[in-house]
């Protein structure tokens, strides 16, 4: 199995999965420099590596970065698949290809299945669904599985944001009108590798049960964190602004998975199991007397 994308927080997930299934999972990680998914070169490479299996999280996943740049997007997340689809290809590997829940637009007013119509607003969904286009008119043995609000312990995303500047700054401003599922990447990885046992080829939403919004996941995270005491102030995402346009209902459901048995936990479950695997996020300081 290889995982391109092996350094980002999905692929550090599944290589721990991995590990901790022993020798049932077999893995090669690639990643930026040395492997660079849109050099058409790489094709060769990677199938001369002869994986049985890809798993495709490489991306541009910096949604206002995607904004501000809409080649480099489409030429990483629609490109840039092309080649990994191409060489699975060329050396009969299934692959996983790694979407979002920003395919689509966020106006169906319920969260959306599997085969719901994609329309994506921006360019970071835009691009991703490309790949998505791309990668099942090249390959049979497919598996789409769409996330949303992707997290985990240490790095650089929603959770660590929130305390970091609730320590920095004492108080929060956050979008109360933008709501999906916020998925632990430990889980979503454990829930890929499950689904590939399977061999049920098709499109999949492996996210934690449940959503909510932007406000309502930052208040979860204070609470569980030991910070209930830090005032946080919803506003509207026209009042915070940004380079690209999230959709503003966009939680995933997870049908497909679910009829194989494949279910994440409650995303407040996971949460809590994230805050405690990252070290200083549990804060021991007592709030201020009032």
């Amino acid at each position: 199995m290889v995982v391109t994308g092996g350094n980002g927080q999905l692929g550090r997930a599944i290589q721990a999965v991995c590990q901790q299934a022993g020798s049932a999972f077999g893995f090669v990680c690639v990643d930026q420099p040395e492997w660079d998914i849109t050099d058409p070169a790489q094709v060769e490479r990677l199938a001369d590596l002869k994986p049985a299996l890809v798993i495709h999280c490489a991306a541009m996943t910096d949604v206002d970065g995607c904004a501000r740049n809409p080649d480099l997007a489409f030429k990483v997340n629609a490109f840039g698949t092309q080649n990994v689809a191409l060489a699975c290809r060329r050396a009969g590997a299934a692959m996983v290809y790694v979407s979002t829940n920003e395919v689509f637009d966020g106006s169906a007013g319920r969260p959306y299945r599997e085969f719901d119509p994609t329309g994506a607003i921006n360019v970071y969904g835009a691009s991703k669904l490309a790949g998505e286009m791309i990668a099942s008119r090249l390959l049979h043995e497919l598996y789409v599985v769409r996330v949303a609000w992707l997290y985990s312990a240490g790095g650089s995303n929603f959770v660590s944001k929130i305390l970091a500047r609730a320590d920095q700054f004492g108080q929060l401003q956050v979008v109360a009108d933008e709501v999906a599922n916020p998925t632990y990447a430990p889980d979503a990885a454990a829930a890929m590798l499950e689904l590939v046992r399977t061999g049920h080829y098709g499109i999949y939403h492996l996210v934690n049960e449940g959503h909510c919004s932007r406000y309502e996941f930052a208040q979860e995270i204070l609470k569980l964190a030991g910070r209930a005491h830090i005032p946080v102030q919803p506003i509207t995402s026209q009042q915070f602004q940004r380079a690209s346009t999230p959709p503003p209902f966009s939680p995933l459901r997870n049908t497909v998975g679910a009829a194989l048995g494949i279910r994440l936990r409650p995303w407040q479950a996971a949460l809590a199991d994230c805050l405690e695997q990252s070290p200083g996020a549990l804060s021991s300081k007592k709030p201020p007397e009032i």
